[in-house]
C-alpha cells in the first residue's frame, strides 16, 4: 500500500494513470493497449485532477471490475489480461487495473484495426502509433533487431572493413571475415555475402548517422560561433564530436604545489558515456541525426527515438538496460566501449554527483535528450589575466607558453593535434581575449603571453 501511495504522490507518468471515475469504453481500452505496448502500468479509478484519493463507491467495485473486463475483452486484440483488484488507503477504496508488458505486439483496437488502433504511451499520455513504431512492435515480438535485418540496397563490394578491422587492432584483438559473420554484421544467402543494417550503419552509409554540433552564443539557437557535422564511421563520428566538446568546454585549474591540475568543467567520462549511448541505443529507422548542442548554460545531447522496449526514466536511472541494436552493441563491447551492460548510467551518475554537477534525462515524443547544467567556472587570476574564461585547448597553449616563453602554430599543431584551421581559430580568439600577443607577419612570426610585454 505504501508503494501505491508513493506511486500516486508522484503523479502520472509512462507507467501511471489516474482518473477520477470510470471513463469511456475506448478511453480505457486506449489506456490499456498503451501500456500493453509500451512498459506495462496502473489505471487507478478514484483519484482526481490534484492526485486527491476521492475512491469509488464500494457496493460497485465487482460490477466495475467485470465491466472493464468485459471492454478490454471487446475492443482490444490479441487479448490482454490485466489484474484488476481494489485497494484501501486511508478508508478510501480505489480500483487498480494493472497491466503487464505484452509478448504479442502490437496490440490495438479491434474496431480500428492495427494501423489506426494501435497506442503506445510516452510520458503521462497515450499516442497513436505510426506505421513505423508498428513494424519495429512487431519486431519486437519476434526478437529481432533492426540492425539484424539484410540491407539490400548497399553493394557489399564498397564496404571498407578496414575501419573495424582498425578498431580490433587498437586493442590488440585480430579480426577477420569469419568473426564479422558471427557479430552478424555479414550474412551470407544463396552464397552471397550481404551486408547487415548494423554494417551498413557503422560504416556511416546510412543518411541519418551523422552527429551535428553547434556552439551557440547565450542560452539560445540564435547565434552560433561554432558549427561541425561529423558524417563517417561512427567511431569517427564519436572521437571527433568529444573533441568538439572539449574544444568548446572550460578547464578548470588548481595548483597543488608545482602541479596544475586540469579537468573539464563536465567530466569528460560522463560526456563519452552519453554520447556512446546515443549511438548505440539510438533508433535508426527515424531520419534524425544525434545531435549536439553547447550554450553557456547547458550541453544537450539529443538522441533520436524513445527509450527501448518500454523503458522509464526510472528504469534507466536504476540500472536496468534494454538493447535496441543488438549487433551495434555487441560490437562496441567487442571493442571495450562497454564495460557492462546497465553501467553507464551509474556511471554518468557518480562522476557528475563527485563534481557537483546537476544533470537530467528528458524523453519527448521524437528523441531522448541527457541535459548537463554547466558550471559557472571562477576564475584565477593568478593563472589567467584578464579575468579571461579559457576552454580547454587555449589553456593548453596559456601553459605551454607559461613554461616555453612563444610558440608558432606549427607546434601548437604538433602540441594539440590539430589542424591548422582550428589552430588560427584558437590563437585568434586568444589574441582577441587579450591573453597572447602575435609577432611578427612572416612565416617566422609566433606568439608570446600579452604579459611577458608589459
Amino acid at each position: 500500500m505504501n508503494n501505491l501511495l508513493s506511486q500516486i504522490h508522484n503523479g502520472e507518468n509512462k507507467k501511471l494513470e489516474f482518473k477520477e471515475k470510470l471513463p469511456k469504453n475506448e478511453t480505457i481500452a486506449k489506456t490499456i493497449i498503451a501500456f500493453s505496448n509500451t512498459a506495462g502500468g496502473k489505471l487507478i479509478i478514484g483519484i482526481n485532477d490534484n492526485r486527491e484519493i476521492v475512491g469509488i463507491e464500494e457496493d460497485r467495485i465487482f460490477e466495475y471490475e467485470e465491466k472493464i473486463s468485459s471492454i478490454i475483452n471487446d475492443l482490444c486484440y490479441p487479448t490482454i489480461l490485466p489484474e484488476i483488484y481494489a485497494q484501501n488507503i486511508n478508508g478510501k477504496v480505489l480500483l487498480v487495473i494493472e497491466v503487464f508488458r505484452g509478448s504479442l505486439l502490437p496490440y490495438y483496437l479491434k474496431n480500428k484495426g492495427k494501423l489506426k488502433g494501435t497506442f503506445i504511451r510516452v510520458g503521462s499520455t497515450n499516442r497513436l502509433a505510426d506505421e513505423r513504431i508498428i513494424t519495429e512492435l512487431q519486431r519486437q515480438r519476434l526478437n529481432r533487431s533492426f540492425d539484424e535485418e539484410e540491407n539490400f540496397e548497399f553493394e557489399f563490394e564498397n564496404s571498407d572493413l578496414e575501419i573495424i578491422y582498425n578498431q580490433f587492432n587498437k586493442i590488440e584483438k585480430s579480426c577477420n571475415y569469419e568473426k564479422l559473420k558471427n557479430l552478424k554484421l555479414i550474412k551470407q544467402i544463396n552464397n552471397q555475402n550481404i551486408s547487415t543494417n548494423a554494417l551498413v550503419i557503422i560504416l556511416g552509409k546510412f543518411d541519418n548517422t551523422t552527429i551535428k554540433c553547434a556552439r551557440f552564443k547565450g542560452i539560445t539557437k540564435e547565434i552560433f560561433i561554432d558549427k561541425k557535422e561529423f558524417h563517417k564511421d561512427l567511431f569517427f563520428n564519436l572521437e571527433n564530436t568529444i573533441q568538439f566538446l572539449k574544444n568548446h568546454l572550460n578547464l578548470s585549474a588548481e595548483v597543488k604545489g608545482l602541479q596544475l591540475k586540469e579537468e573539464l568543467e563536465i567530466p569528460l567520462l560522463a560526456i563519452r558515456e552519453t554520447l556512446l549511448n546515443a549511438i548505440i541505443h539510438r533508433d535508426y529507422t527515424r531520419n534524425s541525426d544525434i545531435k549536439v548542442a553547447i550554450y553557456d548554460d547547458i550541453i544537450e545531447i539529443v538522441s533520436p527515438g524513445n527509450f527501448p522496449n518500454g523503458l522509464s526514466i526510472e528504469d534507466i536511472m536504476s540500472g536496468r538496460s534494454e538493447i535496441r541494436n543488438k549487433v551495434i552493441a555487441n560490437l562496441f563491447r567487442e571493442l571495450k566501449y562497454i564495460e557492462s551492460w546497465g553501467s553507464g548510467i551509474e556511471k554518468i551518475k557518480l562522476l557528475c554527483d563527485k563534481k557537483g554537477i546537476k544533470f537530467e534525462i528528458k524523453e519527448e515524443p521524437n528523441f531522448v535528450s541527457v541535459v548537463f547544467y554547466r558550471p559557472k567556472m571562477p576564475n584565477n587570476a593568478e593563472l589567467v589575466p584578464n579575468n579571461a574564461e579559457l576552454n580547454y585547448n587555449e589553456t593548453k597553449i596559456f601553459e605551454y607558453l607559461k613554461q616555453n616563453k612563444k610558440i608558432t602554430s606549427q607546434d601548437a599543431e604538433k602540441f594539440l593535434e590539430l589542424k591548422s584551421r582550428r589552430i588560427r581559430e584558437i590563437l585568434s580568439n586568444l589574441v582577441k581575449k587579450g591573453i597572447i600577443q602575435k609577432i611578427g607577419k612572416t612565416k617566422g612570426s609566433y606568439y608570446i603571453l600579452k604579459s611577458e610585454l608589459q
